[in-house]
């Protein structure tokens, strides 16, 4: 982010809601005035006189919560394109309306960075304390993790927020029953093929509509799509993406886990520890500015690889269990990829959630917590 400060007038941060936008720009830019624009005062001397806003500060400031004052961007184009020195921090939860203002009036002007919930490597001073069902569980939001909250009430409150003010505010959405029923199904498919058509059936909507509600869900930090690897070879590869979400404390409570325990046997388990290990790259290829180097293979035949991490012109793969006991079957998927991509894997592993580890072999072998030295 500080790279970011020295070439561009204007940083933006977007991300989901609570995941610590703003703690982490009034850290870093402490220098600079702060002004929430979710405050009506600040709404209306923004609205009546733009520019005496921005002039408060010859320095620059934080805008935080911006999508609620677009209007502004265009004001804050022509003061950095006269006064290239000031600086402008803008952040925002709403993606869509937000990188919208942003394209139509900053384009070249602004860096645009991402900030998801925590990852493992920074709460890594109470990882040896947790299992990998509390993490799960319990999610990756910081107040969560700060002590300031709890899963039980925290992820109750956030989907009511969520629903209420993301998804009236983008979409205007009447049957909210008919989304709800939609975003718990999406919680039934992580770590699955995104198919709209099956969706559109279970939920009783157009398939258009479903493509709709899934971007809005995309744009709102709720789930991401992994692609697939493609080649081009006779071999025929799926073209789907796979459908995980953000956070798996979020994703638990859609579907119904109470606690713990019940996570411990639940039908879903497996799927909710790849979703953990795979939005651990995402993460962390976000926290270095990157994006694009994640996929999965599939082929028409089954045979699949669940993460594929693009490191220059080779690959990582990677095969994720969530079993505590190696199986020489987890090997798998890793010896069935096609000639093509055999030729450009350096590297594979399997991220499982056992003790023993084993780096020396040719498919290494580690623990979850320890996924960070294959990135």
């Amino acid at each position: 982010m500080l790279e970011n400060y020295k070439y561009f007038p204007v940083i933006t941060l977007t991300g989901p809601r609570q995941s610590g936008k703003t703690t982490l720009i009034r850290e870093v830019f402490k220098d600079l005035s702060y002004y929430s624009m979710e405050n009506i005062d600040n709404q209306d001397f923004a609205s009546n006189d733009p520019i005496g806003f921005l002039n408060q500060d010859h320095q620059g400031m934080i805008l935080d919560e911006v999508q609620n004052t677009p209007h502004l961007m265009s004001y804050i184009q022509g003061i950095v394109d006269e006064h290239p020195e000031r600086r402008f921090i803008l952040s925002g939860s709403a993606q869509f309306s937000l990188m919208n203002s942003i394209t139509q009036s900053l384009a070249g002007r602004s860096a645009v960075l991402e900030l998801l919930p925590l990852s493992l490597n920074e709460i890594k001073d109470s990882l040896p304390n947790q299992s990998a069902d509390s993490l799960i569980f319990n999610g990756f939001y910081p107040a969560i993790h700060a002590g300031k909250n709890v899963s039980k009430l925290f992820y109750p409150a956030y989907t009511k927020t969520y629903l209420e003010r993301d998804v009236r505010q983008l979409l205007q959405i009447k049957d909210m029953r008919a989304f709800q029923v939609f975003l718990r199904l999406c919680a039934g498919r992580i770590g699955s093929l995104f198919n709209s058509s099956e969706l559109s059936n279970e939920v009783g909507v157009a398939v258009n509509t479903i493509k709709s509600w899934l971007s809005l869900l995309q744009a709102s930090y709720i789930v991401t799509l992994l692609p697939p690897y493609f080649e081009n070879s006779r071999k025929r590869l799926t073209k789907t993406p796979k459908l995980y979400f953000y956070d798996t404390g979020l994703a638990a409570y859609l579907l119904s886990i109470e606690n713990e325990q019940q996570l411990a046997h639940d039908k879903m388990r497996g799927h909710l520890f790849e979703n953990m290990v795979v939005m651990e790259f995402v993460k962390n290829a976000y926290n270095k500015g990157k994006s694009g180097n994640l996929s999965f293979y599939r082929d028409s035949n089954g045979n699949e690889i669940d993460l594929l991490v693009a490191k220059g012109g080779s690959y990582t793969a990677i095969e994720i269990k969530s079993a505590q006991t190696y199986n020489s079957e987890f090997e798998k998927g890793l010896k069935s990829a096609s000639p093509e991509l055999e030729s450009k894997i350096a590297e594979k592993a399997i991220i499982y959630a056992g003790d023993y580890e084993n780096t020396a072999a040719k498919i290494k072998l580690l623990n979850f917590k320890n996924m960070q030295n294959l990135m």
